[in-house]
């Protein structure tokens, strides 16, 4: 019996976010909106986005001793996250700097802060949390070095579930624990490097399955995500929405498919109902403060009775190509759609 459906090990920053009529060029200096101060970090919010969905959830993580991480102690306490595992000190707290234009679309630049100071050794620490959870899922916005110490203290049933964001090359003993993979198309490419000999998103999802992964998922912007594994590949379509602010929106995807998945529900099922967890998010401002209910995104679902999901939830038959006009929601920081 576990004791939580989800462990996330990975960031946590104060996301600082501007307003923009557009993106400054190279030297260029644009006047924006008011500053506004947001909890988030891809770990704090796969966090934050589980359990609004229900799900019992623990954050390991590391913040630093001052105002931004007292924020984010208190929205993962807020939402029902478990923090047991959140250590504090040893740096400031990360910060993401973002700038939002006015079709939602985002840049960011983050200061790693005390996520650079989660090492291996923090991980061995908390091997008790790891055999107390059905899935683990982390991210690249902490040092490689302790996503591979994540893999190595998995509990011997419990399931992977990895977003290389910031992407890098990742190491065979790591591709080979992910179940699944989630890129971006970005993303995608770089961990790809050489054997990205094709430009077809359906050849991505297959070559990166062959690296080693159990199972794929890349996600495509407006043309929703392919999931691919030992059945072979399977095209996602999503819930048509206004996108208002995209930021986070990919970090609730890959929380949602990680609950999903550890539920007991087929890859491509659960990469459905993640894309419209995902669709709710792009409608508000904000990353965590956007996150749905597990009611909020059955209320979408219905409100959208057009789109090419079944009344399950359930996707279209397997397929070898890309389509499908949707909005899955495309955030740069990685591990989106």
């Amino acid at each position: 019996m576990y004791d939580y459906d989800l462990l996330v090990v990975g960031s946590a920053n104060a996301d600082l976010v501007i307003d923009v009529e557009r993106r400054p060029a190279a030297g260029e200096t644009v006047l924006g909106g008011d500053l506004a101060t947001h909890p988030g970090g891809k770990g704090a919010n796969q966090a934050v986005a589980a359990a609004r969905l229900g799900a019992r959830t623990a954050l390991l993580a590391r913040v630093g001793d001052d105002a931004h991480g007292r924020l984010l102690l208190d929205s993962q306490r807020a939402a029902g996250v478990d923090t047991v595992g959140v250590l504090v000190g040893g740096a400031p707290t990360g910060v993401a700097l973002i700038t939002v234009d006015p079709s939602g679309d985002n840049s960011i630049v983050v200061s790693p802060g005390a996520n650079a100071r989660l090492t291996p050794a923090d991980i061995g620490s908390a091997s008790c949390l790891f055999h107390a959870s059905r899935v683990v899922s982390t991210q690249l916005e902490i040092p490689l070095e302790t996503v591979l110490e994540v893999v190595r203290n998995l509990a011997p049933d419990s399931r992977f579930v990895l977003n290389p964001s910031p992407p890098q090359p990742l190491s065979g003993e790591i591709l080979a624990a992910c179940d699944p993979l989630i890129v971006n198309e970005h993303e995608a490419k770089v961990i790809l490097g050489e054997a990205c000999v094709s430009e077809d998103p359906v050849d991505w999802a297959r070559i990166l399955l062959a690296k080693g992964p159990r199972s794929v998922v890349v996600t495509l912007g407006a043309e929703g995500a392919l999931v691919a594994d030992g059945d072979g590949v399977a095209h996602v379509p999503s819930v048509k929405v206004d996108a208002v602010d995209t930021t986070g929106a990919g970090d609730a995807f890959t929380a949602a498919l990680a609950v999903r998945l550890g539920a007991g529900e087929p890859l491509a099922d659960a990469a459905a109902y993640a894309a419209r967890v995902g669709a709710a998010a792009v409608t508000r401002r904000g990353a965590q403060e956007s996150y749905p209910t597990a009611a909020e995104v059955d209320a979408l679902c219905c409100a959208n009775p057009g789109n090419a999901l079944s009344d399950s939830g359930s996707v279209a038959g397997r397929t070898p190509g890309r389509g499908s006009e949707i909005w899955p929601g495309a955030d740069e920081r990685g591990g989106t759609l």
